[in-house]
């Protein structure tokens, strides 16, 4: 520091100043920092997808994985391919472990389940008991089929198995005809 050179606030000492031509960030802004699209940013993100009516938190990249695959099995050859393609290409990054990676997928819901589910046709029964699940029928739907039947009577094996996979069968308007009431 010099003698006679006025120092404080607003007024720091010439010797700790930067000094003319030399720049304060010598370095600079890295060159093309923002060009690449954030992939890792945006797949990594976590959603909330549902399932069978459950809910769970999974990763962008797995929902849309998900419901590439879910298209695919439902027939859509073009989501299929996509479905396919993305999968070798994760197999091409993944480098060689000790310990491979196990991906489940489940399926969200496809064919009969996924219908009958939004149409309101049918609910699941013990949906988290694989040895019990079934579908039951919604009072409406029963009622429905039934008067398309027309003068044709159902017999009373046919009854018991339709009132056991009825889900409420007390609320439903059975034909005259029916006996099954058990």
């Amino acid at each position: 520091m010099m003698e006679g050179q006025p120092v404080g606030y607003g007024k720091p000492p010439t010797s700790t100043q930067f000094c003319k031509g030399q720049s304060g960030n010598p370095k600079g802004r890295p060159k093309n920092r923002h060009t690449e699209i954030p992939y890792d940013g945006v797949l990594g993100q976590m959603v909330t997808i549902r399932e069978d009516g459950r809910t769970r938190r999974v990763t962008a990249a797995e929902a849309f994985l998900l419901q590439l695959t879910q298209k695919g099995l439902a027939g859509d050859s073009a989501a299929a391919r996509s479905s396919l393609e993305a999968i070798e290409a994760a197999r091409a990054k993944q480098t060689v472990q000790d310990d491979p990676l196990h991906i489940i997928i489940n399926v969200v819901g496809t064919g009969h389940s996924i219908i009958l589910d939004t149409l309101g046709f049918a609910i699941k029964k013990y949906p988290t008991d694989k040895a019990r699940v079934r579908w039951v029928l919604n009072p409406w739907i029963v009622e429905a089929a039934l008067s398309r039947l027309g003068d044709r009577q159902l017999s009373k094996e046919e009854q018991r198995e339709v009132w056991s996979n009825t889900r409420t069968p007390h609320k439903v308007r059975w034909p005259e005809w029916w006996t099954v009431r058990e």
